[in-house]
């Protein structure tokens, strides 16, 4: 069997073995078309091994997860263009594999490429949930919502079977911590038992993404996300639980998404949603050749518009990461998506102020052995 000698200037890092996440009887969709070098690889070449002198023919590459034992839960953030400045992370890679991931870079990081690596070789972190109760109970801690969800999706397939995320929630549940969702995971209603009661208490919003209403484009896309109807319906689910839902049209593909702008928003708000957010398609790093690679195979007639409208709304590059410009661009093809969002979220009712989340009903729960107080 042939395989893959990785050398990067992390060194040869100690990983536990990954273990196969057991392969489904269809071919297996991929969002990257390769394995590209990460920024941090030094080499990348093919050894045999000595049991083949072929690679067993089949779909593609099986996906792999591999633990790792988290040092610490929380990371803390000081970006402008975010609305929180906390966030954890139970997995590194994502097996949604949407080809445009902006978190893709992060892969290069473990000295792993950004491209199949990154939906391939999964990392979860299986301590995250006891790290994060230390972590809150800290006397330094001072409570302010927490993000999930904005690097990797906490709902992506694996959790079934980890139940990483739903033990974090538990954890915040019991602290009175108030937390936003991201997620195109419907495996979250899974967890309404725990949700339902912290949107009572006013803890707990939820973002979910549809990128596209087009089944097709989403499954070239996001390869193997849930289909944007079973997303929606996840909406509905929520809501109907008493869970707030902000429909994010994010990100948005100029000259191949955008035109469905309204139509997601207006899907959104009749699924129950109650606000709505959107971002411009974001190409860091390594994910513009990743993404300029999947747009030639995949629209080629499109595929010059696309990246012309990307660099005119970054001054002539296909991504310009400064504060204040880096979401959403600038100029005139960003200020008329920006004008459209402002006119549907409005004449849907999705432009209403939204009450901040609770944080005066954080209190770290008893343990046993704890003296109790007397007041």
């Amino acid at each position: 069997m042939r395989s893959f000698l990785f050398c990067s200037i992390l060194g040869d890092m100690a990983r536990p073995d990954p273990q196969p996440i057991a392969p489904t009887s269809r071919p297996r969709a991929r969002g990257a078309l390769s394995n590209r070098a990460g920024r941090f690889d030094l080499a990348r070449e093919r050894a045999d091994d000595g049991w083949t002198t072929e690679p067993p023919a089949g779909p593609g590459p099986r996906a792999q997860l591999s633990d790792e034992q988290a040092k610490s839960a929380i990371t803390y953030n000081r970006s402008p263009d975010l609305p929180f400045d906390r966030s954890i992370n139970p997995y590194r890679g994502c097996e949604h594999g949407c080809v445009y991931c902006f978190a893709r870079p992060s892969h290069a990081w473990l000295g792993l490429s950004p491209g199949l690596d990154f939906e391939t070789r999964l990392i979860a972190r299986p301590n995250m949930a006891e790290v994060l109760a230390r972590e809150l109970r800290a006397r330094s801690y001072q409570v302010a919502p927490l993000a999930i969800g904005t690097n990797t999706d906490p709902y992506q397939p694996v959790e079934r079977d980890r139940g990483i995320m739903r033990a974090c929630l538990e954890v915040l549940a019991a602290f009175n911590h108030p937390v936003a969702i991201v997620t195109k995971g419907t495996l979250i209603e899974r967890d309404l038992d725990i949700l339902a009661p912290m949107a009572a208490r006013g803890l707990v919003r939820v973002g979910v993404s549809v990128t596209t209403l087009d089944p097709a484009l989403c499954r070239r896309m996001e390869p193997r996300a849930p289909a944007p109807a079973r997303r929606l319906e996840t909406i509905r689910r929520l809501t109907g639980a008493g869970v707030p839902v902000r429909i994010m049209a994010s990100p948005m593909v100029p000259a191949l998404t955008d035109p469905e702008l309204e139509a997601i928003l207006a899907a959104g708000a009749e699924a129950g949603a109650d606000a709505a957010s959107w971002i411009m398609l974001r190409l860091p790093r390594e994910v513009s050749e990743l993404w300029q690679e999947w747009l030639a195979e995949h629209y080629p007639g499109r595929a010059g518009r696309v990246m012309a409208r990307l660099r005119e709304m970054h001054g002539g590059k296909e991504y310009d990461a400064s504060w204040g410009r880096r979401m959403r661009g600038e100029g005139h093809y960003a200020a008329l998506v920006a004008q459209r969002f402002r006119l549907a979220a409005r004449r849907l009712g999705l432009d209403r102020p939204q009450p901040p989340l609770r944080c005066d009903l954080f209190a770290p729960p008893a343990r046993a052995g704890d003296q109790l107080s007397l007041f």
